[in-house]
This record gives C-alpha cells, sequence and structure tokens, in this order.
C-alpha cells in the first residue's frame, strides 16, 4: 500500500523478502516526482498502481538514488523521464551491456563482480529475466539539482557514501522530508561489510544541513529526527571507540571498559563494520 507522510508527500514500504526498497511520490500541481523506479518491472507496476489513486499532476519525473539493482530495474517500466546523477547513469550504461541470466549473474558471483546476496534476491523477486531490459536515465546533475513540481519543491543532492558513492538524497522542504534511499548503509561490495569512521562522519554532515522531520529510508520504516539520529550518533561513537584498531578482540574490549557493558548483536556488528573498514583503509 502506499502511505501518506504529508499532504503531497507518500511512500510505498521496503519488502525485505525479495529487497524491494521504499518508493517515494511527491504530487506537486504540475508535475509529480517519484523516488527511485522499484527493483523489477512488477515492483515498478505495483507502485504505479497505487500512485493512480493519488496523482493528478500533469508530468512525472524518476530520481534515481544510485546505481543498485533493486532501486533501477524498474525505469523501463515506469516509462518516464528519468534523473540522476552522472556517475549513477555511467555505471547503469556498463550494467546494460551485462547478461542476467541465472549463469551470467553465478559467473560474476565467482568473479567477485556481483555479491551472493544480491544475485540471490535477484533470482527472488525476479525468477526468469527474460523480460527486463535495463534503461539508462536521460537527465543527470553532477552535484545538486532542484525542481519546482508546482506548490511544493524537490531537492536532488548528491551525498556520495560508503554504501554507492553515486548517492543521492531526495529532500521535500515544505514538509521537511527527505529520502535517504541507502546511503547510510555500509559498503558491501568490497569485501565484509565496513564503515570508514571519517567517511560515515563527512555523509552525516552533509546530511545535517538540511532541516527535516522525517527521513525515509531505502530498507528500514521511516524515522524521526530524533530516532535517526540518535541511531547515527550511535555508529559515530562505536566508530570513535574502535578507533584505528584492527583486532575484534581488542575492539570488542575497548567497548566493554568505555560503556560498561558488553556489546548487544547489534552493536557487535558495527564494531565488526569499522574493523573491516579499517583493515580494507590499511590494505588500499
Amino acid at each position: 500500500m502506499l502511505k501518506k507522510l504529508a499532504e503531497r508527500v507518500y511512500y510505498m514500504p521496503h519488502y525485505s523478502e525479495t529487497d524491494r526498497p521504499a518508493l517515494g511520490f511527491i504530487s506537486g500541481d504540475t508535475i509529480s516526482l517519484i523516488v527511485d523506479a522499484g527493483n523489477s518491472p512488477a515492483h515498478a507496476n505495483d507502485f504505479l498502481n497505487l500512485v493512480q489513486e493519488v496523482d493528478h499532476s500533469k508530468q512525472r519525473f524518476v530520481a534515481i538514488t544510485h546505481w543498485h539493482w533493486d532501486h533501477i530495474f524498474g525505469i523501463e517500466t515506469m516509462g518516464l523521464p528519468t534523473i540522476s546523477h552522472e556517475e549513477t547513469k555511467k555505471v547503469i550504461d556498463h550494467l546494460k551491456t551485462l547478461e542476467w541470466d541465472d549463469a551470467s549473474l553465478d559467473a560474476r558471483v565467482e568473479s567477485g563482480e556481483e555479491i551472493e546476496f544480491c544475485r540471490d534476491m535477484i533470482k527472488r523477486e525476479m525468477p526468469t529475466r527474460d523480460h527486463l531490459v535495463l534503461k539508462s536515465p536521460n537527465i543527470t546533475f553532477s552535484d545538486k539539482m532542484e525542481i519546482d513540481l508546482g506548490g511544493i519543491t524537490c531537492v536532488i543532492d548528491h551525498v556520495g557514501g560508503e554504501h554507492a558513492k553515486d548517492s543521492s538524497i531526495v529532500y521535500v522542504p515544505e514538509e521537511k522530508i527527505m529520502f535517504l534511499a541507502d546511503c547510510l548503509y555500509q559498503d558491501f561490495y568490497s569485501g565484509d561489510w565496513s564503515y570508514d569512521l571519517h567517511q560515515f562522519k563527512t555523509l552525516v554532515e552533509k546530511i545535517k544541513q538540511y532541516e527535516v522531520n522525517t527521513y525515509v529510508l531505502g530498507h528500514q520504516d521511516p524515522h524521526s529526527r530524533e530516532e535517526l539520529w540518535k541511531f547515527l550518533d550511535e555508529i559515530i561513537s562505536i566508530g570513535e571507540i574502535v578507533g584505528d584498531e584492527m583486532d575484534l578482540e581488542e575492539a570488542i574490549t575497548k567497548f566493554t571498559d568505555v560503556r560498561k557493558s558488553t556489546p548487544t548483536e547489534d552493536q557487535r556488528e558495527f564494531i565488526e563494520n569499522f574493523i573491516n573498514g579499517n583493515q580494507k583503509r590499511i590494505g588500499a
């Protein structure tokens, strides 16, 4: 179902079983903006059918937040003018040259070009991919762009981050709503899932510049400002405790000494993420 965040702002919740991310919709008087195109033609169609119930604008555009498959495989089905950062388009142009049958996906996992999680989710969402056509965005920007939709505005800002260096956010200033997509998530395409503390802090500072009451993340339920910043402060605090530590057990000991408690399962995962980030940085 389509859930309402504000008078003109909606989202379709994420669905973890097949890694469908949350999709956004901002309805203007003359133009409407869709945030991300979905992870399959079926996902895109499901979303468009819901949009028909609330959209009265004359023209629609799609904004792509980053190149990962679950945000772009529905572009062709959307059939709309599509906006992305210039680096997003470059990667999609490359993805268009690839084959997406089972054997090709398996081969790319074997070579390290693809990861098992994405391959398995692609197969689960689309058991066959004979109908899959990838399409590149037609409009690109290099830094930031603003769109007047008629009565409401959207800002699309390239913020980068470890999850995907081309990541962009979509901000609706009139409603103080931000679609973050996946920019805050870990790097999982270069070995073990990881965070680099400096890069994460840099990303967080970019996001902090905006006045936001509600954040929509790609694979979580929306967060209030208080909820998100409590979450981000916790990640940064764990990263600062880990510091330059390369050994997991030593990092856990440091955490226990500082917090006077053993880490929870989630806290331990973040500790591991920063350890992995340190190891990648040293090995680079």
